[in-house]
């Protein structure tokens, strides 16, 4: 009699030590601030391009160039990567950063870092079909999914790109 309740709480056990632990997704909205990893991050603008520059040395993009403009504080008590972020959209497709920031003002470049209790702010780019996304801040390794909501608004898209506004004096520069 005994046996069979040992077993019995044994099992529990075991089926409870087997139990993953659940991942949080948190979503912010554009212009809030959102929390990842000791960094706080910014969405000021997203712009929407078919192409960047002027013909014949235009750069043309597989699908749309979005330029997010964005702002990144640490809270961090030593200097810290800003990791590569990623557009999902709403099927879960996931489009990278991309390397090159020719024709972007104040681009991120793709290796960042920030010093303690300080901002950094400029630019990055991705090549991604018009539509709904959200801007990972987490990776794969990460237990908890941080995103920034981004809208698609077809008022962001610029259908004469040869000027890109920079949020620092208001005033727009050729790419």
């Amino acid at each position: 009699m005994l046996r069979p309740i040992l077993l019995l709480s044994a099992s529990f056990l075991l089926a409870g030590c087997n139990a993953t632990p659940s991942h949080q997704t948190k979503i912010y909205q554009t212009g809030e601030k959102a929390e990842h990893n000791k960094l706080t991050y910014g969405v000021v603008d997203v712009q929407i391009f078919p192409r960047l520059g002027e013909d014949p040395n235009a750069r043309i993009p597989q699908h749309r160039f979005f330029v997010v403009q964005l702002s990144v504080s640490s809270s961090n008590n030593q200097p810290s990567n800003i990791p590569a972020l990623a557009l999902v959209d709403d099927a879960g497709k996931v489009y990278q950063e991309l390397p090159d920031g020719s024709g972007i003002p104040r681009w991120m470049g793709v290796v960042r870092s920030i010093d303690p209790a300080q901002t950094e702010s400029g630019q990055i780019i991705f090549d991604a079909p018009s539509a709904h996304y959200k801007l990972r801040l987490s990776d794969d390794t990460d237990s908890d999914g941080v995103y920034i909501d981004i809208p698609l608004n077809f008022m962001h898209e610029q259908m004469d790109n040869a000027v890109i506004a920079t949020p620092d004096d208001g005033t727009a520069k050729k790419p």
